[in-house]
């Protein structure tokens, strides 16, 4: 099985511009997780509307093709490059995993997880979840919840706390350890991604602002294992503060 790594990775972020070149213990961020996905993927590519970060990703000895600023998500992103490293190579992927670009620490371990929810014919999507064990994270909108039936395929993803526990009080609620957080790495097969991006918005979708609601709402199925990693994403300068004021972690594949 044939599987392409791709890291979008935008300029323009709101809340932090040129994120991806930030330095994380001297070097760019982007290299960080291009590195880390490189030991497990052997094809990744840097997918980006922006020349700067082109340039700095083949500096470094990496792959990285141009895409449409125009993208509303990473999946749309993922979705063009996929098409263009395909034509270059010659090659027809199997499966694409969306790698997010704002995980200097990514561990091996988690791409595999994925990666083997492939051996089952049946998966279209795969994503990982993360029981949750502080209340901080539990009642973060931020956060996004999955709620997962007993084959572990997502039934439904909130921004809310879900499932909602009737007659317990609230600060009581995270003894019970019955929520996961979703960890946002995707994989998809490629002939699915071809059609997701194809998909008009959903009302749920467009509620929680989550788009995996799209894939839900048109009946595809997305299949969900669980990781006991704790992930550390960047999101703004203080978060990047915080991680290059800790000891640089080493590679688990």
């Amino acid at each position: 099985m044939l599987f392409l790594g791709i890291i979008p990775a935008r300029y323009a972020s709101t809340r932090f511009p040129g994120k991806p070149l930030a330095l994380v213990h001297g070097r760019p961020m982007v290299q960080h997780v291009y590195e880390r996905a490189s030991r497990v993927i052997p094809e990744v590519w840097v997918a980006t509307d922006d020349e700067r970060i082109l340039r700095t990703v083949e500096s470094f000895g990496g792959k990285a093709v141009l895409t449409g600023a125009h993208h509303r998500s990473g999946t749309e992103r993922c979705e063009e490059a996929m098409r263009i490293v395909s034509l270059r190579l010659n090659r027809n992927f199997d499966v694409v995993i969306n790698i997010q670009g704002d995980e200097p620490f990514i561990h091996g371990r988690q791409l595999r997880q994925v990666m083997e929810c492939f051996n089952d014919e049946k998966t279209d999507i795969a994503t990982l979840v993360k029981r949750i064990d502080n209340k901080d994270d539990l009642f973060n909108p931020n956060i996004p919840k999955v709620i997962v039936n007993r084959q572990w395929q997502a039934m439904y993803f909130s921004r809310s706390v879900i499932p909602y526990l009737r007659d317990v009080p609230q600060d009581e609620w995270i003894k019970h350890k019955l929520w996961l957080k979703h960890i946002g790495l995707y994989a998809y097969r490629s002939r699915v991604l071809k059609l997701l991006t194809a998909l008009p918005p959903a009302p749920p979708e467009q509620a929680e602002s989550l788009e995996q609601l799209r894939w839900l709402w048109h009946g595809y199925s997305i299949r969900v294992t669980e990781t006991d990693i704790e992930n550390m994403a960047v999101d703004t300068p203080e978060d990047l503060d915080r991680i290059n004021r800790m000891e640089f972690p080493e590679f688990e594949g």
